[in-house]
């Protein structure tokens, strides 16, 4: 397992905890008049916690003793262990690293195991350095993965890197790398590919985590995953899925970014006679306005208990659960010989936070300015595109056109159009989707056709877009497509909304094109406003059809079609077509 921190195993700091434990000296901290979240054994019971540095000396009845350097008051509050979030993408959040820790350490998230493949798949090896340098310097505990993922189909896509086994191999044995990130290429992993057979014995070879992404898997597809020795999942998209999983022996880190399956899991995980020591918890993907109003992790948690979740069980999903998974004996509980991860709750249910000790001290003053190679500023380098860029050319006077339909859930469908001054028309009801490559090479377009994606009034386009995170853009009129793409290129990365062929709205994303260094409210608010800007675009249809899903339109991991700079990939069916005709004719 992962070489666990030896700081806690100083002789002397153990020679103070202990005489403090047997009365012999003073604590440095005591937290007198809590009421103990005890994750092993459920109850709330009144203790207090006596501190030595970064240890917990002692837990023993209240008011035994009050000899302490300083004595926190905490008489009406509950005690909990430090939040632990069990996969997470920083990049999601459209922050640095720095600034994401500022945001969720007040909120009790003391641990987070990051998955730094977006940066790997922008700028390869100096991406997943970037993530292990922020690691290092950081006030909240960062624990970073290799990505196996990079592109996350290969052949299908292109991106900025391409880690074969021999990299991973390289990656794992880095010591601040804590295991192998998601393995999303799921085909790949359950028909044995020669490369992924790689990547996953490098990752037994490592002794660390194997982390995995097993959306849409169950049956015989999901048994041969688990065999392959991938042990966990956050793709969980129903309460059965859930439990088959769980069934399986995979840990689940049920994630908070998919809100309207959480009543039913919720359900699903109360209706069990424990709590399964294999569910944690974690928040994959958070925007930056949803970061600044309810935070990551801890609001997770929150939502899992507002829906009928035992708040014990969901405390120790969050917790012990997590610290179990990750390897970590020194966190996730509070007992003596712990370190003193410990969050002051007002309120269990409603998780409201008064005070988080990091390491035994109070949170401090974090005003470290962000930090990373000035490379990443130039990852969207590309030309200005014109309108006639975002045109299919075709002979004759029709085509038939193949097309992906539905958001999220995608599948393969076919249409019809009419083909005026050599382009193809596009059809009523679809959208265009144009994935161009800024990696390097050729630059050119290439465009799709949705279905099932509404009414379009302007145009969408990103350099966040999953995974490889091409330069994606969406509409219905070539001119607001050429709008957005040039407003983006312009901001070095991020995302732009256009109408009437100028650009509305711009959230400038200059870091790799996928994160912004300056503050999260400033961020919050240009994210914010893009997003608003998208509501007078097109009219969304939760679950499925909802913004969220355009920045992951282009994972080809997942089951079914997806539009990439090579084409419309399907890589559970082997299937890439560089254009979407499918015929043309003539009558």
């Amino acid at each position: 397992m992962i070489p666990e921190p030896q700081d806690l195993n100083d002789a002397v700091l153990r020679d103070r905890a202990v005489a403090a434990a047997r009365g012999d000296a003073a604590f440095d901290r005591l937290i007198r008049g809590a009421k103990l979240a005890d994750v092993a054994t459920g109850e709330l019971r009144l203790a207090d916690i006596g501190l030595v540095g970064p240890l917990i000396a002692s837990v023993h009845p209240t008011g035994q003793r009050d000899d302490a350097a300083e004595i926190i008051d905490a008489t009406g509050l509950i005690a909990a262990p430090g939040l632990i979030d069990t996969h997470m993408h920083v990049e999601s959040s459209m922050v640095t690293p720095e600034t994401y820790a500022r945001a969720v350490l007040p909120r009790g998230v003391t641990t987070v195991v990051w998955d730094p493949h977006e940066f790997g798949n922008v700028a390869g090896l100096d991406g997943v350095q970037y993530a292990l340098d922020c690691a290092a310097r950081s006030a909240l505990r960062i624990l970073p993965l290799a990505p196996s993922c990079v592109p996350s189909a290969p052949g299908y896509e292109t991106a900025g890197a391409d880690f074969d086994a021999q990299v991973i191999e390289t990656m794992l044995a880095l010591p601040g790398i804590h295991g192998l990130a998601e393995v999303m290429d799921m085909r790949a992993v359950t028909s044995r590919a020669e490369r992924m057979r790689g990547i996953v014995q490098a990752g037994f070879a490592s002794g660390k985590l194997l982390c995995g992404h097993a959306r849409s898997l169950s049956g015989p597809l999901l048994q041969a995953y688990a065999a392959a020795g991938i042990s966990s999942d956050h793709e969980i998209t129903s309460a059965d899925d859930l439990l088959e999983k769980i069934r399986a022996g995979l840990t689940i880190e049920l994630r908070g970014s998919h809100p309207y399956l959480l009543p039913d899991f919720a359900t699903a995980l109360q209706s069990l006679p424990q709590m399964p020591p294999t569910v944690t918890l974690c928040s994959d993907d958070v925007f930056p306005d949803d970061l600044l109003a309810t935070g990551a992790v801890d609001e997770m948690l929150r939502r899992m208990i507002s829906h009928g979740l035992d708040p014990m069980r969901g405390l120790q999903a969050a917790t012990l659960n997590a610290a179990i998974r990750i390897g970590r004996r020194d966190i996730g509980l509070i007992g003596p010989g712990k370190r003193a991860d410990i969050v002051l709750l007002e309120d269990l249910e409603a998780v409201r936070v008064r005070k988080v000790l990091r390491n035994g001290a109070p949170l401090g003053d974090s005003g470290e300015a962000s930090r990373f190679p000035e490379a990443f500023l130039d990852t969207c380098a590309l030309p200005s595109f014109k309108p006639q860029d975002f045109v299919v050319s075709a002979e004759g006077s029709s085509v038939r056109l193949a097309t992906i339909s539905r958001p999220r859930f995608t599948e393969w469908g076919e249409v019809s159009a009419e083909v005026k001054d050599g382009a193809v028309v596009p059809p009523v009801g679809t959208t265009m989707i144009a994935v161009i490559n800024r990696h390097g090479g050729d630059a050119t377009p290439r465009i799709g056709f949705l279905q099932g994606w509404g009414r379009w009034n302007g145009a969408f386009a990103t350099s966040v877009s999953h995974d490889s995170h091409n330069l994606t853009v969406f509409g219905n009129a070539p001119e607001d497509m050429a709008a957005a793409a040039n407003a983006v290129i312009a901001a070095r990365g991020g995302m732009a909304v256009a109408q009437n062929g100028e650009a509305v709205a711009t959230l400038p994303l200059p870091v790799a094109g996928l994160v912004s260094d300056a503050p999260l409210a400033q961020v919050a608010a240009e994210f914010a406003a893009v997003r608003s800007a998208m509501d007078r675009v097109v009219a969304w249809e939760p679950p499925y059809l909802t913004f969220k899903a355009l920045v992951g339109a282009t994972l080809a991991c997942n089951a079914g079609p997806h539009q990439t700079d090579l084409g419309i990939a399907d890589s559970h069916a082997g299937i890439l077509r560089p254009s979407p005709i499918l015929s043309e004719s003539s009558g």
